[in-house]
């Protein structure tokens, strides 16, 4: 991997893969490219912005003008795509922007690659970053596999499935050295307060209601963030061509039972009586069309890449409460302008 393009580098997880990147590949360059929507943030890498390896881009991977030059420029033989809108709540206000970025986006990148690759597939490799919410919603019983069927509910999850399908049939078509992840619930560092861990955080240390939807009978497997982006190096290195690898945190919670660990958790850092914040618990009208329970089987990738989780659920929990507490500025920064208005549509008026 000489020249390495990582799209969505400035939000969540791509800042954690940007950094895993440009200090483990330190003679390779890893390129960038971030549109800095809401959550892009160029400040979740300052630490690595000067490092002589890395770049980036403000743009957007769905246009054509940006995203062919740049390719011709680099000569990427490597792209990780993580580039997409993520929330199930925006994209049931929003859709077309989930098309837009999620399904445009990434067959914009796909010809891009074509196009440069021109057939000559050796030592190249399309890696797209995928979501277990393409599979739809389990009962209390069950896992996902990489051969469940695809039935997703949310248009988020149909942009993500859409493009799942473009992937493999670049593949199949054009014999593109492709490889797809789909991954369960990240947490961890730096992800922006529209998700369930940080909005907590944010709100418990400003004592605001903590909004449950429904009964906080839904569950989700948790991965922390760090092991998520090494999982994701190794398969890009040595994951097999046209295959899917499930990544899973085995690490199934309940809402409500996540949120009053949390609670307990920041009850203690902010010393405060214990029970203080459980009392912000505000239940809210459910999401449309809220699956109840995901939860990923991982086996494959520990028996074929040797890779499965290490972090405890509780000490992940408390690192990421730490770090929230420690960069109190950030959170600020995030949580001005659009941000606000957001949250009060989502939240205050239900």
């Amino acid at each position: 991997m000489q020249n390495i393009l990582i799209t969505g580098g400035a939000g969540f997880i791509g800042s954690h893969v940007v950094r895993l990147f440009v200090k483990t590949y330190p003679g390779s360059t890893i390129v960038n490219i971030d549109n800095l929507t809401y959550a892009g943030n160029l400040l979740n890498l300052k630490d690595v912005e000067q490092e002589s390896n890395y770049r980036f881009i403000k743009g957007d991977i769905a246009d054509r003008d940006q995203v062919f030059p740049l390719f011709e420029k680099y000569g990427f033989d490597t792209v990780l795509h993580l580039a997409a809108e993520s929330h199930v709540d925006r994209s049931i206000a929003n859709p077309m922007a989930f098309v837009h970025t999620n399904v445009l986006g990434t067959v914009n990148l796909l010809n891009a690659t074509r196009h440069l690759w021109k057939g000559q597939y050796q030592g190249k490799r399309f890696y797209h970053v995928s979501t277990d919410e393409v599979y739809g919603s389990l009962g209390e019983e069950g896992l996902f596999t990489e051969t469940t069927a695809y039935d997703p509910r949310s248009p988020y999850s149909a942009s993500k499935a859409s493009s799942d399908h473009f992937v493999r049939a670049y593949h199949h078509t054009y014999g593109l050295p492709v490889v797809i992840s789909n991954c369960s619930n990240n947490y961890g560092p730096n992800q922006f307060p529209e998700k369930l861990i940080p909005l907590f955080i944010n709100n418990i240390i400003h004592k605001k209601p903590l909004p449950v939807y429904g009964k906080g009978e839904n569950v989700r497997d948790w991965l922390y963030v760090e092991e998520h982006a090494e999982a994701l190096d190794l398969v890009l290195r040595k994951g097999k061509v046209g295959e899917t690898y499930n990544i899973g945190g085995h690490n199934e919670w309940k809402n409500i039972d996540l949120v009053r660990l949390l609670c307990k958790i920041m009850d203690k850092k902010l010393g405060r009586a214990p029970g203080t914040s459980e009392g912000l618990v505000t239940y809210v009208r459910d999401r449309a069309g809220h699956d109840l329970r995901y939860a990923i089987d991982a086996s494959k990738l520990q028996n074929e890449l040797g890779w499965k989780p290490s972090l405890k659920f509780e000490e992940g929990l408390d690192k990421t409460a730490d770090w929230y507490l420690s960069n109190e500025e950030w959170l600020r920064q995030v949580t001005s302008g659009d941000y606000l208005h957001y949250y009060r549509e989502q939240y205050q008026d239900r």
